[in-house]
């Protein structure tokens, strides 16, 4: 706290805020950790132990690579550091190793590595002050030059990141892992997104279907999307999902905000729109999805919030939603005070704060709206104290993670929708005379 009051007292809001969080991560060390304190520990050890021809081709551990090859080489780079902490995590055979060393060096190397999102989120709050830029900024057309310089980034960025895997003739390898297609539509906990939704309706469906005895439960496929595992399955009532299928419905849905940067430049916001569009439009629609992406499209949605009342409210919806929608992930009893304060605190914040910026505009919230956000309070009451202590349990284990899923959902993909449909329709650049 001193050290928080000494730097407020300076007049650094933001370096009194960064230090704030910051201690507030050291705090959570000794709390719970997932798989992917062990995913990630079996990554350093590969990395370390051996050469690179081997990285793709490693399996003694169920978490083989299956990044890219950046992020390969920076976990690459840690493991130099590992090894100072506890040699034995970089044991490729010492499988589910977690030693109270190796839990330190994973919690500190995310807490450090941190810095540069610190520095990037310092650059963006000049930004928005108006010190390096302002409303005068204009953008008047998204042209065939940058185009060019776009493209030749993501050219080189790709060349160095899969180059080496060229030259080993191993890119169809690294290409089986980076697209791991034999598990499945959807994670073990489904992502909020639109084949959530369509995987609940096949189950409501299914469920009637058997009840009206309009289907032979011998015939139902037995690899359960309800199984909490991760594997292929066939849905019951409606038409099973292929990949190929999901790559044309994630086409679709990105190419119009494509199209409209292009033909009806809206500025730099306008590309920042489109950069989110991507990234939720992706969630919503793409193979294998995980839960935590939905954090890529709430990371700069949070830029655009403090712009105009209509992109605030959609960034409550989307972050308030999204949040919630990773508290399965923290399961054990321990965290759920935590997690329960923690989003509190942050979403009263955001809305208090975004409501007091846009007080002279309509409220941010319709009744609708409102009312879907408060039914996260019911739904966490069911799904943390009222359901383990139900005859559900055991029969309709997944019953909670379903409702959440499926619930969140709904949010998202309705933040999506009023995103979208403000790309549409807002005027281009050249008819504004502030961006």
């Amino acid at each position: 706290m001193a050290a928080l009051g000494l730097a407020a007292s300076g007049g650094n809001w933001f370096s009194a805020l960064a230090l704030g969080v910051t201690l507030l991560k050291c705090l959570l060390i000794p709390t719970y950790h997932s798989t992917d304190f062990e995913v990630h520990r079996n990554w350093l050890a590969i990395t370390h132990s051996l050469p690179v021809s081997q990285w793709y081709y490693e399996e003694t551990s169920e978490w083989t690579l299956d990044y890219p090859p950046f992020f390969a080489w920076f976990e690459y780079a840690l493991s130099h550091v590992a090894k100072y902490f506890d040699q034995e995590m970089l044991n490729i055979h010492n499988l589910n190793y977690a030693s109270s060393k190796t839990l330190l060096f994973q919690r500190f190397s995310v807490i450090f590595t941190d810095i540069l999102f610190v520095y990037a989120v310092h650059e963006c709050c000049k930004c928005i002050d108006g010190k390096k830029a302002d409303g005068s900024v204009r953008w008047n057309s998204f042209n065939f030059v940058r185009l060019i310089s776009l493209g030749l980034i993501v050219f080189l960025v790709s060349a160095l990141s899969l180059g080496p895997f060229l030259a080993l003739n191993q890119l169809p390898q690294v290409f089986s892992r980076l697209f791991p297609f034999k598990r499945g539509l959807c994670h073990a906990y489904w992502a909020p997104n639109f084949w959530a939704l369509y995987n609940a309706l096949d189950k409501v469906l299914a469920v009637i279907g058997l009840k009206l005895k309009l289907l032979d439960p011998n015939k139902i496929p037995k690899a359960s999307m309800t199984s909490g595992l991760v594997q292929q399955f066939q849905h019951t009532v409606l038409p099973s999902v292929s990949p190929l299928a999901t790559l044309i419905c994630t086409l679709i849905a990105i190419l119009p905000s494509v199209f409209c940067l292009w033909f009806k430049p809206q500025g730099p916001k306008g590309f920042l729109r489109c950069l989110i569009l991507c990234a939720l439009s992706s969630f919503m629609f793409g193979w294998h999805v995980h839960e935590k992406a939905i954090l890529l499209a709430i990371l700069p949605m949070s830029l655009l919030s403090v712009g105009k009342a209509g992109d605030a409210s959609i960034f409550l919806i989307l972050t308030t939603t999204g949040h919630y929608s990773l508290f399965p992930l923290l399961f054990t009893a321990p965290e759920l005070p935590i997690k329960i304060l923690l989003m509190l605190l942050f979403t009263i914040y955001s809305i208090s704060s975004l409501k007091t910026l846009f007080r002279k505009e309509k409220p941010l919230f319709n009744w609708m709206e409102t009312f879907y956000l408060l039914g996260l309070g019911p739904l966490e009451v069911f799904c943390e104290f009222v359901f383990p202590f139900t005859s559900w349990k055991l029969k309709y284990s997944f019953l909670p993670l379903l409702l959440t899923s499926a619930y969140c959902a709904v949010g998202i993909t309705y933040a999506w929708f009023r995103l979208y449909v403000s790309v549409l329709t807002d005027p281009p650049v050249s008819k504004t005379k502030k961006q």
